[in-house]
């Protein structure tokens, strides 16, 4: 614990938190396996601790700042769960003592902090396989509320249907260390994950050119559709020729096409109805063109009445 202020001086004076704690991974804590807590931000610190907070003028919500004395260069932040750890001993996420290279057992300074309210934050899944999650967006804003700070160049980690997602803090705001998530309007922003390609666009294939044509048309069999009735050539006892031979393989019959072609489209206009086509009776070639006479009665009539007798 630091006392700031003048030497010499009594009266108020500005106390900070500021302890040293053995810190191990939340798998190691003693009592009930407590696997969630390994997924977010928050630490357990001993009742000792609290002890102390209560007697400081600390704002709340409660956040920390910790170092590992051995590699300053970087440092996290976090809130706090619960005071139930035992006495100089600190319990952390496993992703956290990853960042920090903080080995089990491993002494760091914890000290309180004030973290200004977040309200942009970019991140970044560090395996393409985060993409196969149907909704990522909406996974990862599950994900940070499970956190009370996040802390630039951190690598966090979740869980989703028993699988770790590593999350790589690109860039927050404001300021470039720090921020707290509790109680804000928070943007979130979301990079490619890492090793992400573009898929290559394939470029349409251009139509040959007319020459081309022309050779594909010389190499392809054209198949005739339809069955054709006696198309085949004739021999005679005698051995002469026959005129059926001497024909031109022209006025051969053309092959009848066994293909049904749609009827075209029939457009009417509004309020008419169709109500078919008129009949038109077949007619064999060679016949005159006007319908035949239809018969007229020439024969004697007759009547039921019997004729009167003159």
């Amino acid at each position: 614990m630091d006392w700031n202020g003048p030497a010499g001086m009594h009266g108020f004076s500005r106390r900070t938190f500021n302890e040293y704690y053995r810190c191990y991974s939340i798998a190691l804590m003693p009592g009930n396996e407590r696997e969630g807590l390994n997924y977010g931000g928050k630490i357990l610190l001993p009742p000792s601790a609290l002890a102390k907070l209560s007697t400081l003028n600390i704002a709340y919500p409660m956040l920390f700042e910790i170092t590992n004395d051995a590699h300053k260069e970087h440092s996290s932040h976090a809130g706090v769960l619960e005071f139930i750890a035992e006495e100089g001993k600190a319990y952390l996420p496993q992703w956290m003592m990853t960042t920090l290279l903080i080995e089990e057992g491993s002494l760091a300074r914890i000290k309180n902090v004030s973290l200004p309210l977040g309200r942009f934050v970019k991140l970044q899944p560090q395996s393409v396989d985060f993409l196969d999650i149907t909704d990522p967006k909406a996974v990862l804003e599950k994900a940070i509320g499970q956190f009370a700070c996040l802390t630039q160049n951190d690598i966090i980690t979740i869980k989703y249907n028993s699988k770790l997602y590593d999350i790589l803090i690109m860039e927050s705001k404001p300021g470039n260390k720090g921020i707290s998530v509790i109680e804000t309007d928070l943007e979130v922003d979301f990079a490619a994950p890492l090793g992400y390609k573009e898929p290559e666009r394939v470029p349409k294939q251009a139509l040959p050119p007319s020459d081309s044509l022309a050779s594909i048309e010389s190499h392809t069999k054209s198949e005739s559709k339809g069955f054709a009735a006696f198309n085949g050539s004739g021999n005679r006892l005698s051995g002469k020729e026959s005129a059926l031979n001497i024909k031109e393989d022209s006025k051969a019959p053309a092959p009848v096409s066994s293909e049904k072609v749609a009827p075209a489209a029939l457009h009417l206009p509004h309020g008419k109805l169709f109500f078919g086509y008129p009949i038109v009776p077949f007619k064999k070639p060679g016949s005159e063109s006007e319908e035949p006479e239809v018969p007229k009665f020439t024969g004697p009539g007759q009547t039921l009445r019997a004729a009167k007798k003159k």
